[in-house]
């Protein structure tokens, strides 16, 4: 079992741009559509058997899938932790459990919820800090795309540099896609 923060970035490490938009990630079409990717994810999300955001990457899926109207688009038929200290709107049917606090605790519930398999930091950067300050990090998974964004929300706002993250793996994914694999030290 692994504490997993898989996650598309920009090549200067952000995972949204100032207007928390992923415009920027979308240009390059479905991701069916390119080569290797799909398959690639497909293969991580069937080790997982639970996950965690923070309230912005929540209501970001909220918003963009439309979930509110169609509860059938929650993209997720694991069990859900949502970081928050504001109250959020519940999608209908999804097992979504809403949280605050130290992350330990429900890192353990969560461990009892996967059942074996893998937990996944969905993000964003500085929920999984946290998760890393109580070392329940164990990989960081970088889906890097072709461009910078200058500013916006940072990947990871933790200084790591002793003991460094070891590359575990490296692969290119179509004409767009690098995808490195980190384990945490």
């Amino acid at each position: 079992m692994k504490t997993q923060y898989y996650t598309s970035t920009s090549i200067d490490g952000y995972l949204a741009d100032e207007d928390n938009s992923l415009d920027w990630l979308f240009q390059f079409g479905e991701i069916e559509e390119i080569d290797g990717v799909d398959e690639d994810f497909s293969q991580f999300v069937e080790q997982v058997g639970a996950l965690a955001m923070g309230s912005t990457t929540y209501e970001w899926i909220i918003e963009h899938e439309n979930v509110r109207e169609d509860p059938e688009k929650w993209p997720y038929e694991i069990p859900a932790w949502v970081f928050s200290s504001r109250n959020l709107p519940k999608v209908d049917g999804a097992d979504i459990h809403f949280v605050q606090g130290d992350v330990a605790p429900v890192h353990a519930d969560m461990v009892k919820a996967a059942d074996g398999k893998n937990i996944w930091l969905v993000g964003g950067g500085e929920l999984v800090g946290q998760f890393y300050d109580h070392d329940l990090l164990d990989e960081i998974i970088l889906s890097v795309a072709p461009v910078t964004l200058g500013s916006g929300a940072p990947l990871l706002p933790r200084e790591i540099t002793t003991p460094p993250l070891k590359l575990a793996s490296m692969q290119k994914l179509g004409d767009v896609f690098a995808v490195l694999t980190y384990e945490v030290q």
